[in-house]
């Protein structure tokens, strides 16, 4: 991670930088295995086209999306998917910390919300919220009301005032938690849901690589990580890996079952 080559220093709050700040080399490493769904790819890529045509758009007179959301069980890919488009767009990741910017005292986390998007008009970069919900919650059910009222009402206001070279990226597990009006500001809204078996077999290929491995291994794999999250399915491969270099051995079906064993993923059906 770097803090280098950014033009103005991220905003702080409770002694912390409020955000990590990745460079777009960095977010491409991190994306080079990454797989979407058919749907959200297509998504993706219309996205990124219609941010690389702004000179036609502004000759039509026709606004351009500047703002994305994400939601989904956690490990199906949403904050790759914010470094996928910092690498694409060539700009920095700058990943907030919500612990950093969620204050006790009345008014202070408004206030952080707008020094982040006021941050983020200044520097060009992929602004990314995760566990959205924590800032953007429905501010019919919430204990804090007033609070989370002026939270929600200074957050509408960032939206509707994002402008600028830089692209706003929000995830959440708890879409059905986000407040109305906040849903309604996003141009692009992206479902994800659990790999389905060629999304995984895909994936497995390329953590696979060039490892050496058993014959069909692979088949084996996709029918015995299914249910498996992407991130799942990473953490057991790299475990499986890291066995087979210890025992100076290929990849084989009894080191997959024991990484799976000892990693005991949380299920959830495809």
């Amino acid at each position: 991670m770097s803090k280098t080559n950014h033009m103005n220093r991220i905003p702080r709050a409770k002694g912390i930088d409020m955000a990590a700040f990745y460079l777009p080399k960095e977010c491409t490493r991190k994306v080079k295995h990454i797989v979407f769904s058919q749907e959200n790819e297509r998504v993706i890529e219309e996205f990124l086209t219609i941010l690389g045509m702004k000179e036609r758009f502004v000759e039509h007179d026709v606004s351009m999306p500047n703002k994305l959301v994400m939601f989904g069980p956690p490990g199906t890919g949403k904050t790759l998917t914010a470094s996928y488009l910092a690498s694409r767009l060539n700009l920095p990741l700058v990943l907030v910390r919500l612990d950093a910017i969620i204050h006790s005292h009345l008014g202070e986390t408004a206030t952080n919300v707008r020094k982040l998007f006021e941050y983020a008009r200044l520097n060009p970069c992929v602004l990314f919220l995760d566990e959205f919900d924590a800032i953007g919650r429905t501010r019919e059910s919430n204990d804090e009301v007033k609070e989370m009222a002026r939270v929600v009402n200074t957050l509408l206001q960032c939206l509707d005032e994002f402008e600028g070279d830089s692209v706003l990226v929000a995830a959440t597990n708890l879409e059905t938690q986000l407040d109305h009006a906040v849903w309604r500001r996003f141009d692009t809204k992206i479902t994800y849901g659990m790999p389905d078996k060629e999304s995984r077999q895909r994936y497995i290929n390329k953590l696979v690589g060039q490892f050496e491995h058993q014959p069909d291994l692979k088949t084996y794999m996709c029918k015995q990580l299914k249910g498996c999250s992407y991130a799942d399915v990473e953490q057991i491969v790299l475990k499986a890996k890291r066995k087979a270099i210890i025992t100076d051995s290929p990849l084989h079906e009894q080191l997959i079952a024991d990484a799976y064993d000892e990693y005991m993923p949380r299920l959830l059906s495809t």
